[in-house]
């Protein structure tokens, strides 16, 4: 049973990566379709580029978030010796979620905004660290 739970788990986290946050706001707070514009790229930079900062900005929290709540919710289920080797995968599922997304026929961005949620819930202490010598 537990098998189950945990590849429903993995399932959610592909499903939840794929969201493209990118696409939402920009199809439907400024009526512009990101992937004909720019680069074509989905994510927070083209998004950036095209519509202004701020709105690139909430681009890059929303693409974080994806890798950020699979975890959590993880956390949350399973404790945590255990729920290693399903935090890995979940984390992965939601990372291929965004470069592969099922609801843009697999054509997503680049993950990089998706990966900064995942290493700042993994290592919170390190990812800022590396955040602060970057900029």
């Amino acid at each position: 049973m537990d098998i189950i739970i945990d590849i429903a788990f993995i399932i959610f986290s592909y499903l939840f990566g794929s969201i493209p946050t990118g696409v939402i706001i920009s199809k439907y707070f400024f009526n512009v379709d990101i992937q004909k514009v720019g680069s074509g790229n989905i994510g927070a930079t083209n998004v950036a580029r095209t519509l202004g900062k701020k709105v690139g900005i909430l681009t890059l929290i929303g693409d974080a978030l994806k890798g950020i709540i699979p975890i959590i919710i993880v956390r949350l289920y399973e404790p945590y010796p255990l729920n290693q080797t399903l935090i890995f995968f979940c984390s992965l599922s939601a990372f291929l979620g965004h470069l592969f997304p099922i609801y843009l026929k697999f054509k997503g961005g680049k993950g990089v905004a998706t990966a900064l949620g995942i290493f700042l819930m993994l290592f919170p202490f390190q990812t800022l660290l590396t955040a602060i010598v970057f900029f």
